[in-house]
């Protein structure tokens, strides 16, 4: 009995392992489909996403570029004020537009099917959870999805203008206009939106890491000096050079790392707790 009991399990674990592969095929066939079909909605949407979306940063009337005008006129700092914020963009490449077309069509079908990654991802590896894990790890995609458009929405209405205008702007000398490539301001903007975008998956990073032990809140809090001289720089490089901007972009990455400890002591207290019952 111990035996048919035995080699059906064999066979069960043996039909569990195939039956595995193909759902890992399945479950990276459905997010390509996903991204493929908002890929060719949005290249059939081409004036909607260049003209009032990918181009809109550059334009003096941005909404981000208004309000920072404004500001400007409160604090009296003509660094904030974008008014001459307009440059040309330029393609010198005779299959530029259309090959610059089809790549940002893809990375805002990624952008947007992002939470639909996720919950393949989280499908996939659900069955090997523990009850407790499956209840929260639902909401963790949510959190996730949540964090990373928050991320992308900061970097668009922020930082991008802000990096736009100063290295738009920026001249060695008179004598040197600038015509920015088409290629250079898509790749710029692209990287910097979804770079932050994933940057503001912090807190989830920091969670899982102090979940197994490598991270700890008191690690975080010693480090908090260094990492402030690294959102010092950052904010520095991508920022005009001005005070009133490193603080904009910087009080945010600070409350985010802030949150990011926040959540690691959280866990910790947890995790130690579990381990101490």
């Amino acid at each position: 009995m111990s035996d048919k009991k035995t080699k059906k399990s064999d066979s069960q674990k043996e039909m569990s392992f195939w039956e595995h592969l193909e759902e890992l095929r399945w479950h990276i066939v459905r997010p390509l489909v996903a991204v493929i079909i908002l890929a060719i909605i949005a290249f059939l949407n081409r004036e909607v996403i260049f003209d009032q979306i990918i181009l809109a940063p550059r334009d003096s009337e941005f909404i981000t570029n208004r309000l920072l005008c404004k500001l400007s006129e409160i604090l009296s700092v003509g660094a904030l004020c974008f008014d001459d914020f307009e440059f040309q963009i330029i393609n010198i490449k005779m299959s530029g537009q259309f090959l610059t077309h089809m790549y940002v069509s893809i990375v805002v079908g990624i952008i947007v099917a992002f939470p639909y990654i996720l919950w393949e991802i989280w499908r996939f590896v659900k069955p090997a959870l523990k009850q407790k894990e499956k209840k929260y790890s639902g909401s963790g995609v949510i959190a996730c999805s949540a964090l990373f458009f928050l991320g992308v929405l900061f970097s668009y209405f922020l930082i991008v203008p802000l990096t736009l205008h100063f290295l738009g702007t920026y001249q060695v000398s008179d004598f040197v206009a600038n015509r920015i490539s088409l290629s250079s301001y898509i790749s710029t903007v692209v990287s910097v939106t979804f770079s932050v975008g994933l940057v503001f998956e912090l807190p989830i990073l920091v969670y899982f890491l102090t979940k197994v032990g490598i991270l700890t809140p008191s690690f975080m809090r010693k480090k908090r000096k260094y990492m402030l001289i690294i959102i010092l720089v950052l904010s520095a490089i991508i920022t005009p050079p001005d005070i009133f901007s490193q603080i904009m972009v910087c009080i945010p990455l600070l409350l985010l790392y802030e949150f990011s400890i926040w959540i690691s002591k959280r866990v910790y207290v947890k995790r130690e707790t579990e381990l101490g019952g």
